[in-house]
C-alpha cells in the first residue's frame, strides 16, 4: 500500500455514516404521501448515494425533468430533514479508526454531495468533529469535480497528494483521481446490484470497513 497517509477525507452518506435508514423512512413516507405501500429497504439502501432525486424517481417513477418531480423532493427532503439522525450511525470500524486517527492529532475530514442544511445537523448530532466539512452547496460544483477536495485539503493544511479519500461511489474515486490524492474504494456502502466496486479507478479497495481501519492503523 502507498504510504500511511497524513490526512483522510470520508464521503458521508454510506462511507462514513451508515445513513440509509433515516432516507429510506423519509423515501417511503413519500410514497405513503401517494398512497403506495412501502418499499423494501434494501431497494432504497442501493440508491442512497445518488441523492434525492434518484430517490423520487424510485420511488415514484418521476424522473429529475418530469412534473412533480421537484415537489415530490422537496417533500421527500422535508421529511427527512425532521429527523436526520433518527437511525444513522457511523460504521463501527471507523469509529474505532477515527477515535485511534484522533488521539494520535492526525487531520481528517468530510467532503460529501449532500447540502449543508442536512449534512451539519447530522454530523453534530452524532458527534463528530472533524478538521473541514465541505457540502453540496459550499462551492459552485460538486463531486466527481476535484475542487472540494482541494479546498478540504487546502482547510486542512495538507497536500493532495498525502490525503486519502475514501468513497462508496465511481464518482468519489473519479474526484480523487483528478485531485491528485489516493482513491480508496469501499464495498460495504450504497451500491448498486450490477455494479463492481473493484472496477473503480481506484489506488485501493477495501470491502468492509475492518479491513480499512486495518489498513490505516497497521504500524508497518
Amino acid at each position: 500500500m502507498n504510504a500511511r497517509p497524513d490526512a483522510l477525507l470520508f464521503d458521508l452518506d454510506g462511507t462514513l455514516v451508515d445513513t440509509a435508514p433515516d432516507l429510506a423512512r423519509a423515501t417511503n413516507a413519500l410514497r405513503a404521501h401517494h398512497g403506495l405501500s412501502p418499499l423494501p429497504y434494501e431497494v432504497i439502501r442501493a440508491q442512497v448515494s445518488n441523492g434525492g432525486s434518484a430517490l423520487v424517481t424510485l420511488a415514484l417513477g418521476l424522473e429529475k425533468a418530469a412534473e412533480g418531480h421537484d415537489d415530490a423532493r422537496s417533500f421527500l427532503l422535508a421529511a427527512y430533514g425532521e429527523a436526520v439522525a433518527a437511525e444513522s450511525r457511523v460504521f463501527p470500524a471507523l469509529a474505532s479508526l477515527l477515535t485511534n486517527w484522533q488521539a494520535a492529532t492526525r487531520p481528517w475530514g468530510i467532503v460529501t454531495n449532500k447540502p449543508r442544511a442536512y449534512a451539519a445537523p447530522l454530523v453534530a448530532a452524532l458527534d463528530l468533529q472533524p478538521g473541514v466539512l465541505v457540502c453540496a452547496d459550499d462551492l459552485p460544483v460538486r463531486k466527481p469535480d476535484p475542487a472540494p477536495l482541494w479546498h478540504a485539503a487546502e482547510r486542512l493544511g495538507v497536500s493532495a497528494e498525502r490525503c486519502w479519500y475514501i468513497g462508496d461511489h465511481r464518482r468519489d474515486m473519479e474526484a480523487a483521481r483528478h485531485a491528485g490524492m489516493v482513491g480508496v474504494a469501499v464495498g460495504y456502502g450504497y451500491i448498486e446490484a450490477d455494479e463492481d466496486y473493484r472496477d473503480w479507478p481506484a489506488d485501493h479497495w477495501y470491502a468492509t470497513g475492518e479491513a480499512l481501519a486495518a489498513a490505516l492503523l497497521d504500524p508497518a
